[in-house]
């Protein structure tokens, strides 16, 4: 049982790997040439550069930018922030820019008080 569910597996894999690199191959031979100048590639090739984009951009669903996403509503960062009260959050800004603040010539006191 385990066998043939691993065999359709294979199978769905290489189908889906087949009908991408013809789609790519024949995408790229129709427009490239003409637009750029490129010559034309083969089904390897093909093959080749849907994986080379897999690799640096991350496709399917899990790539860097998927994970990052994912993750991005789990920022430790923002939770604290979140759990701050105003008066809190005005003494972390205050103590930031006091920090940051006397290079650049700006008072701290007139960011954190809102225009008071």
């Amino acid at each position: 049982m385990m066998k043939s569910h691993f065999v359709k597996l294979i199978v769905l894999v290489v189908a889906f790997a087949t009908i991408v690199g013809v789609v790519v191959m024949l995408l790229w031979n129709w427009l490239l040439p003409s637009i750029f100048g490129l010559k034309t590639i083969n089904f390897l090739q093909a093959v080749g550069i849907v994986l080379l984009a897999r690799v640096l951009f991350g496709g399917w669903g899990g790539g860097f930018f998927s994970r990052f996403h994912a993750h991005a509503h789990q920022n430790p960062v923002r939770e604290k922030w979140a759990k701050m009260s105003p008066e809190e959050r005005d003494e972390f800004l205050r103590h930031r820019h006091m920090r940051r603040g006397h290079h650049f010539g700006w008072n701290a006191e007139d960011i954190t008080d809102n225009g008071k």
